[in-house]
């Protein structure tokens, strides 16, 4: 079933439709940094493109749109992500990846292409079916793990098997073109915006890490160990980069106890 947003998983616990945000009191058509309550990290955008973050920042900064109780207008700069799918994709067969995705047209570095939408679960519901997966299933669940300043870690997780949109098409690179930003637009349930990492031409594949490595720390020789340990239970990488680890990543904390 098609969806361009979440939508609320089977365990029922987060709603991500749901608007808790309280919006800004701006009465200008775009919002100015500082000024605005959505803006007060600092800019998120620049002629539609992510801004990218500065060399002395040690983490990334969070992401807030303005919301549908902002009194900005629908032409503030600060309204990027809501606005969904600007480009024409195409879902297409590949050689060895079953099916993948394609621009039909050129992207920009840092534009927004499309969100990885669909159901947003709970970590039980999540590792319920990750476990209930057979070898020959193809996996969708993705879990992203925000660090903040405090050492809590934020954990999203999306399913898109049954109900998401054309972003359950892209496939894992080790060199990707595309890498994942959580966007926060009308509360903490963030959407999970994959931007360009480069220009991308017309007729190029669409990819982004699955590990979301990319744009983030590298890997420590602990993590490698663990992940050469687990390689009998990992699928074979086909995405042919320079770099190519020979496996698609792979996350155990879904498949241990608690």
């Amino acid at each position: 079933q098609y969806s361009p947003d979440n939508v609320a998983g089977a365990d029922g616990d987060i709603d991500p439709t749901e608007i808790t945000f309280p919006g800004c009191s701006c009465l200008t058509s775009s919002c100015v940094v500082h000024v605005c309550s959505c803006l007060c990290h600092g800019e998120n955008y620049n002629s539609l493109c992510l801004r990218p973050p500065a060399k002395e920042e040690e983490y990334a900064r969070p992401v807030f749109e303005c919301n549908a109780m902002c009194q900005c207008g629908e032409s503030c700069q600060n309204r990027v992500v809501q606005r969904g799918l600007q480009f024409r994709l195409e879902v297409f067969k590949t050689e060895k990846k079953g099916w993948g995705l394609r621009t039909l047209e050129f992207i920009a570095k840092g534009r927004f292409v499309c969100e990885y939408a669909g159901e947003v679960l709970g970590f039980n519901e999540a590792r319920r079916r990750i476990q209930a997966q057979t070898s020959k299933d193809s996996n969708y669940i993705i879990a992203v793990r925000e660090h903040l300043h405090s050492g809590r870690i934020m954990e999203t997780f999306v399913d898109p098997t049954y109900i998401g949109n054309v972003g359950r098409f892209l496939n894992h690179s080790c060199e990707p073109n595309l890498f994942m930003v959580p966007v926060r637009v009308h509360s903490m349930v963030p959407k999970l915006a994959l931007f360009a990492a480069t220009d991308i031409s017309a007729g190029e594949e669409l990819s982004y890490d699955y590990s979301g490595r990319f744009h983030n720390l590298p890997i420590t020789n602990r993590e490698q160990k663990s992940l050469e340990e687990d390689n009998s239970l990992r699928k074979p990488c086909y995405c042919g980069s320079r770099t190519c680890t020979s496996f698609l990543p792979w996350d155990s904390s879904l498949f241990s106890t608690p």
